[in-house]
């Protein structure tokens, strides 16, 4: 058996020699079942019922965020947690690459442009080292504001991305926006159970955001979440994500352009009984984590991605780094069998619509572009009847 063989056969065998195995699925049971009914049986399905503010303190007690906000998918929690940082027409913000399109998106719904900077190896996030060659490089301080030294737009936010789970060096980048006096966003859409220093991800900067898609540690069908120990801030996504409405008994008065994004119940009453099994979920992809670690220890050529010094990841989605032709024909050959793998995502940079936007130089993302591939992650179906 070659050796693209003998990793397909291993998966097999994790997965209990299931014919098709998904990246990543959903795991639903009775207990989703029970509170769905409850919550139609309440009439309230819809972005006002009890089940969005209990998500809501669920989220925020197991991640230790003072205020917890949810909304309709991540993408809608990050254009909010953006807004709300003050981030407006014309602004510059930096993130990263190497991340999923949203992250960017996100950015240009607030009329402001991404940045890039580099992502570390060992971590796939935000490199401290790139950022602080960005400031040191390509920044001024203007009364008292951060600047882009050849346009004069201002730098208002930072938006590092914890990559399938791994927390990146959140404090180093924390420290930075400190010194310079720019808001910290973190999109920890991956990376619910994911720890740094004993810290939850999402909760470094002035907001953080967790996603709770069809495909994420877990799942409320669409659905997103913004964290921030802030109380105006918390205030202020809350009234932006309900359409900018003044409460009143009755009247419909709005006092700005608003969004709809506020989570209805029906996903809020999946989530809560989602946030019940996380536990046992996330010790269950720790052990998948472990049996791929082992498996590709003696593996040369083929590095398992571990979690950062200092962290604790939720192992959302297993990668592995291989050399640029044996992951194309790997991910032809596993793709083929009815294992789904997937490379990652296609570097901003490298996209049309963002393929303008400046950047410092990109050694490390180009690297892990052309190298990096995502391996079935998903917990087994058993915990689903604990």
């Amino acid at each position: 058996m070659d050796r693209i063989g003998k990793i397909l056969s291993f998966i097999r065998e994790l997965y209990d020699g299931a014919e098709t195995i998904p990246l990543h699925a959903p795991l639903l049971g009775e207990l989703e079942k029970r509170y769905l009914c409850e919550c139609i049986d309440s009439t309230f399905v819809s972005s006002v019922g009890a089940f969005v503010g209990e998500f809501e303190k669920r989220v925020a007690s197991f991640t230790s965020a003072r205020y917890a906000v949810a909304t309709v998918n991540g993408t809608a929690a990050l254009h909010l947690a953006l807004k709300a940082a003050g981030v407006k027409e014309g602004d510059l913000v930096v993130t990263q690459s190497l991340t999923f399109v949203a992250t960017c998106n996100a950015v240009s719904y607030c009329g402001a442009e991404p940045f890039f900077v580099d992502v570390d190896c060992l971590t796939l996030g935000m490199s401290p080292e790139s950022l602080r060659r960005f400031f040191e490089e390509r920044t001024v301080r203007r009364n008292g504001m951060t600047v882009d030294r050849r346009t004069g737009r201002l730098v208002a936010a930072v938006v590092p991305m914890h990559t399938f789970g791994h927390p990146c060096r959140i404090d180093e980048i924390a420290a930075l926006c400190e010194e310079y006096g720019v808001s910290l966003v973190e999109d920890a859409a991956e990376s619910l159970g994911s720890f740094y220093n004993n810290r939850h991800t999402g909760t470094f900067g002035k907001a953080g955001v967790l996603s709770f898609n069809g495909n994420k540690t877990i799942t409320t069908g669409g659905g997103g979440t913004v964290l921030t120990d802030d109380e105006e801030l918390a205030k202020r996504v809350r009234h932006l994500s309900t359409v900018a409405k003044v409460p009143h008994p009755y009247e419909y008065i709005h006092d700005e352009i608003g969004y709809n994004y506020r989570m209805p119940n029906l996903n809020a009453a999946l989530g809560c009984a989602q946030m019940e099994r996380l536990p046992d979920i996330l010790a269950e992809k720790r052990k998948k984590a472990a049996a791929y670690r082992d498996f590709f220890a003696s593996m040369e050529g083929v590095e398992f991605v571990d979690q950062p010094k200092n962290a604790i990841s939720n192992f959302w989605l297993n990668a592995v780094l291989m050399e640029p032709d044996e992951r194309e024909a790997f991910l032809k050959k596993s793709n083929e069998a009815g294992v789904m793998t997937r490379p990652v995502w296609c570097p901003m940079h490298r996209l049309e619509i963002y393929r303008s936007c400046d950047r410092m130089p990109l050694p490390v993302t180009e690297r892990l572009a052309d190298r990096l591939v995502n391996l079935p992650s998903g917990p087994q179906e058993r915990i689903c009847n604990r």
